[in-house]
């Protein structure tokens, strides 16, 4: 009998990836990373990141890529294309890293009724902070690659999310994991990771109401 593969829905940041490292614990067989990109392909959605570190953290976690191209609304149409076409390898569900927004929940579960998958939320409904600080203590390390302007500085871009920033953010009345679009973060090394990914920081830019930190792959420029 054939054992049950499924998809990571990978966006770089910490919370794809701590669900990942849960469902790889749980003994589910991860086979593969996907990450949504904008239509043009120059970065990820939402986490503004090179296809070149996408491609640096599953090479290091040892599990396949893939990026998929969407324009802002055509996510939908390119997440159930790419799970009808991974079907037949044997995919037969997605892993995602949704803490407790109910209509991103129930988005991702008329998905998988429609494209017959199933939906695995590893951290679904658990406490915000108490996440972020298993992530930490895990030794996962993530930096900050994007703020919402009107909720950040962004001085915030490069830190690294540890103990000490989030009592920082706690203290700001931020919640510390960005449930809600506040920031973005690069996880670089963790218990998953076979090496660390070494960056350059490149430079901020400002695209809509966020700011990104650009960076690249140390000695690649």
């Amino acid at each position: 009998m054939k054992t049950a593969k499924y998809f990571s829905s990978w966006s770089g940041g910490k919370d794809s990836c701590l669900a990942l490292y849960r469902a790889l614990k749980s003994g589910l067989d991860v086979t593969l990373l996907f990450t949504s990109f904008i239509g043009s392909g120059d970065y990820s959605r939402a986490h503004g990141l090179k296809e070149e570190i996408i491609k640096a953290q599953a090479d290091s976690i040892g599990i396949e890529s893939e990026i998929g191209f969407a324009d802002f609304g055509k996510y939908e149409g390119v997440l159930t294309e790419f799970i009808q076409r991974v079907k037949p390898l044997g995919i037969c569900g997605g892993v995602f890293g949704d803490i407790d927004l109910v209509e991103h929940k129930e988005w991702i579960e008329d998905i998988a009724r429609k494209t017959d998958i199933c939906p695995v939320l590893p951290l679904w409904n658990e406490n915000r902070v108490s996440l972020v600080r298993e992530f930490i203590d895990l030794g996962f390390e993530t930096i900050i690659v994007a703020v919402k302007t009107s909720v950040m500085d962004k001085s915030f871009l490069g830190k690294v999310l540890d103990h000490k920033l989030v009592d920082e953010l706690i203290q700001k009345n931020i919640d510390p994991a960005g449930e809600g679009g506040e920031f973005h973060t690069l996880v670089v090394d963790g218990p998953i990771f076979n090496e660390r990914i070494e960056l350059d920081f490149i430079e901020i830019v400002e695209r809509g109401k966020n700011h990104f930190l650009e960076v690249a792959l140390k000695n690649n420029l």
